[in-house]
């Protein structure tokens, strides 16, 4: 059988779910990229209940830039959200993408906006 692409992903996603999860205390910052834009929620695990949530797909947001520019403001975004959430310290939960490129990118802006994880 051929491992593909996704079956890959879905595989290290649940080796990564495994050892992480959000709490009260540091919830956690979940990432989904697709091919033209990046998602990014904090979740609670405890409740089942998403926090906070940001997207490049959204109305309001209108930067310009490439995919990887976008993904450090969506996370400036979520972490400034977060922050009025009064959420500080987060679980950062890569979702079975590399860490890379926009995933890093992403990840660096929400820190840049003062969440730590």
């Amino acid at each position: 059988m051929a491992i593909t692409k996704r079956y890959r992903r879905a595989r290290i996603k649940m080796r990564i779910r495994k050892k992480i999860s959000g709490s009260t205390a540091a919830p956690r910052l979940s990432v989904f990229r697709s091919n033209r834009d990046i998602y990014a929620q904090i979740i609670n695990d405890e409740t089942g209940k998403t926090l906070v949530q940001a997207s490049s797909k959204e109305k309001s947001f209108s930067f310009q830039g490439t995919k990887t520019e976008k993904a450090a403001e969506v996370g400036k975004i979520l972490a400034e959200r977060a922050k009025a959430a009064s959420i500080e310290q987060v679980v950062f939960d890569r979702n079975g993408y590399l860490y890379h490129g926009r995933v890093k990118s992403l990840a660096d802006g929400a820190r840049e906006g003062g969440l730590k994880f």
